[in-house]
């Protein structure tokens, strides 16, 4: 366990005097990584500025070892806790150099200057962010990653106990996103600071968090681990789910089944088939898929877009019911689409499938066109 250092004790949180939120009990230890995850307003950013003082507490009080933030000074608190939140100003005639500088204000003094150890502070934080080369730029004529990015760089330079961000992925491409959550993971763990922050990307919230806080229904549905999380149904509860499959732990989402009896068989395997549920899918095309194992990697998928999937127990031969089942679906189909898929002891039977496609002349092979 991370020795607490910031606890949140019986808050409620909202606007106008009405709680969105209520009886918020938090506790974050030092050098932990936490995401607040939930569907557009359910309340993250609100949590999120309450702790950080952007907001007046409804009830409650955010302590940080022991102490009240609420008796902090200004500078102090900007000392110990560096906050970026969406929807922040963008500065007028700055370079993006002076933007990050900012960051060190709270370091720096009545007059603002900056010092040698300032200005490689500033240094580091926008080489770890990748925009060092943007310095000289002004701040306003550079992308909207970009900006994210020299924002982010600002809170860095901070150099805070805790870093409270709102949805800092936003406007950032894939790579970025990556390289940012290794940074935090890289921070957490080499200099012991906590990161509060928001998530939309429940993928990268699973991969980055030591914790996730559920925030949904007016309400902290739940804390805990990825894996006490992301548990079946968790998501489809959380984000209100009709249809759909959002899973986590494989990085999928998808779209809702295409109602219908099945008009076509996917025989595939280790992967191979999950290209092509996605394409039936998009041409609205129903389908079923079997055998598969049930650790088969594209199970989840096939269970989230077929119209039956036909499965067998991990680690055992397919069996004369599942094989059956299959082999009937595929004649009552009249199409099947074979994928090139390993073949071992456990699925000569799903090989047997193929080949009887191939002699029956139910191959259908263009089926990308």
């Amino acid at each position: 366990m991370h020795p607490p250092i910031l606890t949140t004790e019986d808050l409620a949180v909202g606007y106008g005097g009405r709680p969105l939120i209520r009886d918020i009990a938090l506790s974050i230890g030092r050098g932990e990584v936490v995401s607040l995850i939930g569907p557009n307003g359910s309340g993250k950013s609100t949590v999120l500025r309450s702790i950080a003082r952007q907001l007046q507490l409804l009830r409650g009080r955010v302590v940080r070892e022991g102490e009240d933030l609420s008796s902090m000074g200004g500078q102090e608190l900007a000392r110990r806790m560096a906050v970026r939140l969406t929807g922040s100003p963008s500065p007028e005639w700055m370079t993006c150099f002076d933007v990050a500088a900012s960051g060190r204000h709270p370091h720096t003094g009545r007059m603002g200057l900056l010092r040698p150890a300032d200005r490689a502070a500033v240094e580091e934080a926008m080489v770890q962010m990748e925009v060092w080369e943007l310095r000289d730029r002004d701040f306003r004529a550079v992308s909207d990653g970009q900006r994210q990015r020299v924002l982010l760089a600002a809170a860095l330079c901070q150099q805070p106990q805790v870093l409270v961000l709102d949805e800092p992925t936003a406007f950032l491409d894939i790579r970025h996103k990556i390289a940012l959550c290794a940074l935090l993971r890289r921070l957490a763990r080499e200099r012991g600071m906590t990161v509060l922050l928001s998530l939309h990307e429940i993928e990268l919230a699973e991969r980055v968090s030591d914790r996730l806080v559920c925030v949904g229904e007016g309400q902290i549905l739940q804390v805990g681990t990825p894996e006490e999380v992301f548990r079946a149904g968790a998501m489809e509860r959380l984000y209100g789910l009709g249809g759909g499959m959002a899973d986590p732990l494989t990085g999928s989402v998808e779209l809702p089944r295409c109602e219908g009896e099945a008009k076509v068989f996917v025989v595939a395997g280790g992967g191979s088939g999950i290209p092509v549920y996605r394409a039936l899918r998009r041409r609205e095309l129903p389908f079923a898929a079997g055998v598969l194992v049930e650790q088969d990697v594209e199970l989840p998928v096939a269970r989230a877009l077929a119209a039956e999937v036909v499965t067998e127990r991990a680690c055992h031969p397919i069996g004369d019911r599942a094989f059956e089942r299959a082999r009937t679906l595929l004649l009552a189909c009249g199409r099947a689409i074979c994928t090139d898929f390993p073949v071992g002891p456990t699925n000569e039977r799903q090989a047997a499938l193929r080949q009887l496609a191939i002699e029956r002349g139910l191959v259908w092979e263009d089926w990308r066109e």
